[in-house]
């Protein structure tokens, strides 16, 4: 008896594994795809059957972008959009999170409720809008209309975030700087943040991704290309009659790298951020 349920168990576990193993092929077959296609030639792309080894590795590819001060810029570009979105997120989500969720006033249900239904229009349907109030303030491409219109998308969720990751935390961590003679501005960033790191890492990893991938905004509200970001980049690669289909592919694989290390280094804080106020204690 002791020995069929052993077997099952183990049956159980090689067919886990095996599953998770298809499944992470699946998933990173588009990634290796895309390795792939940035050390070959744009002939070689095409060659029937295709191959994942190419026959001539070369380097162009990536040679051409860090060659290019056009194409440096549009990776200085996205850096500085997402990480300025990034820090201002969190400063406001920081202390919009802690006003919802130690604080009981007046508006705070109708304010909720309004965070939340942002959540639900299509960003599509705000692009005209924005567009206009961008040019009637003389913000068109510039950095400042792309960190304001970015953070009218990332603040709403990053509240939400915050305001469920201290709800988890206990108030007898304020009650107890307050009875040392402490505000609760000092309790805030002096215990609650340290305290809230893994919340604060997922709501950064969420919005530097959002502000990293978004193309229609950052498309629709720059002229120059001095001004074009990493997306926007990658598209212009697609000439009128030819495309540049390695050094498309070399761009985003570079692209995803700071998504991709930004998630491995803080992939334990951020599951815990994610999963932080889902349980009701």
């Amino acid at each position: 008896m002791i020995k069929s349920i052993k077997a099952k168990n183990s049956i159980l576990a090689i067919l886990t594994y095996a599953g998770l193993a298809i499944g992470l092929v699946y998933a990173s077959f588009p990634v290796l795809w895309m390795l792939s296609c940035s050390i070959k030639s744009n002939t070689e792309i095409f060659s029937i059957p295709p191959k994942l080894l190419p026959r001539v590795f070369t380097l162009k590819a990536y040679d051409a972008i860090f060659s290019s001060p056009m194409k440096v810029r549009f990776f200085l570009n996205s850096y500085f959009v997402a990480i300025a979105v990034t820090l201002l997120t969190l400063l406001v989500s920081i202390l919009g999170g802690y006003s919802f969720s130690r604080y009981a006033f007046k508006l705070k249900k109708p304010l909720n409720l309004f965070i939340i239904s942002t959540q639900t229009v299509p960003p599509i349907t705000l692009l005209i809008p924005y567009f206009g109030l961008v040019v009637a303030f003389k913000m068109y491409d510039t950095y400042f209309a792309l960190i304001f219109t970015y953070m009218v998308f990332t603040l709403p969720y990053a509240i939400l975030m915050m305001t469920g990751y201290f709800n988890t935390l206990p108030r007898e961590l304020d009650e107890a700087v307050m009875v040392d003679g402490g505000s609760s501005f000092c309790a805030l960033w002096r215990v609650l943040v340290p305290v809230s790191l893994p919340g604060i890492v997922a709501t950064g990893v969420y919005t530097f991704l959002l502000c990293w991938n978004e193309f229609l905004f950052a498309l629709t509200l720059t002229k120059t290309t001095k001004m074009r970001t990493v997306p926007i980049g990658i598209q212009q690669l697609m000439g009128q009659h030819a495309y540049e289909w390695n050094e498309m592919m070399a761009m985003s694989l570079l692209g995803s790298l700071p998504i991709l290390i930004m998630y491995l280094v803080a992939q334990r804080h951020f599951l815990a951020g994610m999963t932080a106020g889902s349980v009701k204690s």
